[in-house]
């Protein structure tokens, strides 16, 4: 595994992306992070046997962890596809297997319903395909604050109080891994497109195999049961709720790996099932 930088132009501002990567055989492994988190929340695949010799690549997202934005207030969900967008380009990567988090999952959403020719897989860790997604970016309208500062601080404070796994460890750690100036741009984005984009019909219609992973916490949400009745693969880790990396993150692993090789066998093109509302 190394370590670089990647100097890009997105919509006009300058960005300096941070980046982990390794080069293998195969399709590589693409990483998008949540909000809070940063490329490292996927550096242990070098730890994992059964991803020996596989090629990946993950990277800071802009106004996240190491990376550096001229304009903070640019990003959005659309600032950020267009980033990965760029990133590919820049990395050479024409087919990849795509693995989001969160804000990163619904990232990758957008960029594999743009480009699905390009996805050889889609490992959907919580990202958001509904409205009752929203429970850490909806904070942004139920909490206001003129001040991003004072926002993030008391952010921390309510998701420090969560009774679920790793919310916490989390909590604390979200002041060093973005920049309050890029909170608004991100979490109102993040609600426009849950409550708006037809995110579940972009997910169903994907022609290629899908993962939606989540920690046994969240294994009420409601749309469960309309993924696997549509052929997606559900993937429930137990013990963890909104951070499987954190609270869980061996059995994270087993099931990424057991889906790729799934995956890798598959007939393709995969014929997904008509998607409904």
């Amino acid at each position: 595994m190394t370590r670089h930088e990647i100097p890009l132009s997105v919509n006009g501002t300058d960005v300096r992306l941070s980046c982990i990567s390794r080069n293998g055989e195969g399709v590589p492994i693409v990483f998008l992070h949540g909000f809070g988190s940063t490329k490292e929340d996927y550096a242990d695949i070098t730890q994992n046997p059964e991803f020996t010799g596989r090629p990946f690549f993950a990277y800071d997202a802009p106004g996240c962890g190491e990376s550096w934005c001229s304009e903070l207030t640019k990003i959005s969900i659309p600032f950020l596809v267009k980033t990965a967008t760029a990133v590919l380009s820049h990395q050479g990567i024409e087919r990849l297997h795509l693995v989001g988090h969160s804000m990163g999952g619904l990232t990758a959403l957008i960029l594999a319903d743009q480009e699905p020719g390009r996805v050889a897989s889609f490992t959907d860790i919580e990202g958001n395909l509904a409205p009752e997604d929203c429970f850490l970016s909806r904070q942004i309208f139920r909490h206001p604050h003129e001040d991003p500062d004072v926002f993030l601080e008391d952010f921390i404070t309510r998701n420090w109080a969560s009774p679920h796994f790793s919310s916490p460890l989390y909590a604390t750690s979200v002041r060093y891994k973005v920049r309050a100036a890029a909170v608004r741009g991100i979490f109102e984005s993040m609600v426009e497109l849950s409550d708006n984009a037809a995110l579940m019909a972009k997910f169903l219609a994907l022609p290629l195999p899908r993962m939606f992973m989540y920690g046994e916490q969240n294994s009420s949400l409601t749309y469960l049961p309309h993924l696997a009745a549509r052929g997606v693969q559900l993937a429930e880790i137990p013990r963890s709720g909104h951070f499987p990396m954190y609270s869980n993150a061996p059995e994270m692993w087993t099931r990424i790996a057991a889906f790729h090789r799934q995956a890798t066998t598959a007939a393709a093109p995969w014929p997904p099932l008509p998607a409904t509302p």
